[in-house]
């Protein structure tokens, strides 16, 4: 079967497609016939083995599939640890759920990481509050596309979304948020940023930061929140250091850092089943909109990382294993 593998690690140069054996299912596995497989940006981590999780080679990228078991029966989304850029997959029946009718391959990709991570990071780490301020670092891309919506339909008093052209601050208040604030502006003083934010606040100090950059963006955030308030860090985009937060530092406030990684969640099924749940039907209502940023060709799974990297995507990239 055809898949696109790596033998080292690097940027988007290093991926290929290549004939690979096809995998075998084990106790409460299933093996999957493939028609559409998620991007997400933790892969361009993965294949430089930049990510929280050591990575070893020969690797197939992807970590999220679209398809059909082997033989026939309900198409299904599910989550892999890694081998999702494949024609076919092996997936633990635990980590896959049925897709509605309604929704699309693209839309059940859109929820299952990047919606669950949304879910979960507003639910179970930030413990959003009725009337609480929300900042969505990244507003128009995946996972913030999808929490703004969220934010705006759990009571958020205030949503504002950073996103790093005028076209995405202009999608991101399509979606929800009150207020947008370029990024860019924490690029050499973080202090800028934070007011940036409290500006978009109407001048006050804002409750919940959702942050994936890391850099002087993570430092700014942290300032902009009021006491008590919640920055919940689950991404490292900007591949640039973070300074450490001194203790004192959360104490003057009574400010929170909070570290999110899905895969927590996938070791506890029950929670992944509360959000998937929630969030397929929403979707299938009509309720919750996936923003679909492109479908790629697997050849050019590159083209899609590059474009990632390079800031020109929103929503959901997706790869066609059969084109």
């Amino acid at each position: 079967m055809r898949a696109v593998q790596i033998t080292e690690f690097g940027g988007p140069e290093v991926l290929t497609v290549v004939d690979v054996p096809e995998p075998e299912a084990g106790p409460g596995q299933k093996l999957h016939d493939v028609s559409t497989a998620g991007i997400n940006y933790a892969d361009t981590h993965q294949i430089e083995n930049s990510y929280l999780a050591e990575q070893k080679l020969p690797l197939v990228p992807g970590a999220e599939f679209v398809g059909t078991p082997v033989g026939g029966g309900q198409r299904v989304v599910g989550l892999l640890d890694g081998g999702g850029y494949a024609e076919k997959v092996v997936a633990h029946d635990f980590l896959t759920w049925a897709v509605p009718d309604g929704v699309t391959d693209e839309q059940a990709l859109a929820v299952v990481l990047q919606g669950s991570t949304a879910w979960h990071l507003l639910r179970t780490s930030a413990h959003l509050a009725e009337g609480e301020t929300v900042v969505v670092i990244a507003g128009a891309g995946g996972v913030g596309s999808l929490a703004v919506q969220l934010a705006r339909r759990w009571g958020a008093g205030r949503v504002i979304a950073t996103a790093s052209s005028p076209e995405k601050r202009q999608l991101a208040e399509q979606l929800g948020a009150h207020a947008t604030v370029d990024p860019a502006l924490a690029d050499d003083d973080p202090k800028a940023f934070t007011g940036a934010l409290r500006e978009a606040n109407g001048g006050r100090p804002v409750d919940i930061v959702l942050e994936m950059t890391g850099g002087n963006v993570f430092s700014g955030s942290l300032s902009a929140l009021a006491p008590f308030g919640r920055l919940v860090t689950y991404g490292m985009a900007a591949r640039a250091r973070t300074h450490a937060v001194p203790p004192g530092i959360l104490m003057q406030k009574s400010r929170a850092v909070i570290g999110f990684w899905l895969a927590h969640c996938m070791a506890r099924p029950q929670m992944m089943d509360a959000a998937m749940t929630d969030l397929l039907a929403l979707v299938d209502a009509g309720e919750l909109k996936p923003v679909v940023g492109g479908r790629y060709p697997l050849s050019a799974v590159a083209d899609a990382h590059q474009d990632l990297l390079a800031r020109r995507t929103t929503g959901k990239l997706v790869l066609d294993p059969s084109s």
